[in-house]
């Protein structure tokens, strides 16, 4: 691991809006008033990456709470530092494995769940690792309120084909889609919000694809 990586991972661990591993397991179902010092609703990223979902969210909702989750470290670092920078103080970080998801959080938690350009995983023999696997849409049900919403954004056709099948095979209800984001009506200022790679993925003109979707 390369020396400016460490150094991420020794500053992550002093930053007040991050949780590391099992030290999110005693916040379960006390994520607003005990870690937020409210009652507001309770959002998720998952494979949040560097944050900027998560940030740019919680700047829009003062009045939710937003956490992003993810195992990188470093990579958690440049969101978790931006927050502290800015004083948004209605968003933190968690980082975990995603499988581990419900010893953190508990049975309707969380009002709405966000999936920002996480890694596809096309290998069939990967297919357990994809975060739409049914597996893991039987956790974020348990987690979501009722009446909750999924989000995902992606620039992988395969990967948002994958999703849709899940979704319909599940019988689950579909309230937004397109596969042309920005070509589409349903772009606003929350949808606009561009991470590190959608904006590569934009350079070489590729088509974003976006669901929402409910239990």
């Amino acid at each position: 691991m390369g020396k400016d990586k460490l150094r991420k991972f020794a500053e992550v661990a002093t930053f007040k809006n991050v949780v590391q591993l099992d030290a999110g397991k005693e916040l379960k179902g006390q994520w607003a008033p005990k870690f937020f010092g409210n009652n507001n609703p309770v959002v998720l990223e998952l494979a949040c990456g560097k944050g900027e979902y998560t940030v740019n969210l919680a700047k829009l909702f003062p009045e939710k709470n937003f956490i992003g989750i993810d195992y990188k470290g470093n990579r958690i670092w440049r969101g978790a530092k931006t927050a502290l920078e800015d004083g948004i103080t209605n968003v933190g970080f968690l980082r975990i494995q995603i499988e581990t998801i419900l010893e953190h959080f508990a049975e309707g938690e969380v009002s709405e769940i966000w999936i920002t350009f996480p890694d596809p995983q096309p290998q069939e023999s990967r297919e357990k690792k994809r975060l739409t696997n049914p597996k893991f849409l039987e956790r974020y049900k348990l987690l979501l309120k009722e009446n909750g919403c999924m989000h995902l954004k992606t620039d992988n056709d395969g990967f948002y084909a994958y999703t849709l099948e899940q979704i319909d095979m599940l019988d689950l209800k579909k309230l937004k889609q397109t596969t042309d984001l920005y070509n589409s009506d349903l772009v606003d200022q929350v949808l606009s919000i561009k991470t590190y790679y959608e904006k590569k993925y934009l350079a070489d003109n590729k088509n974003i694809n976006y669901v929402q979707w409910v239990f």
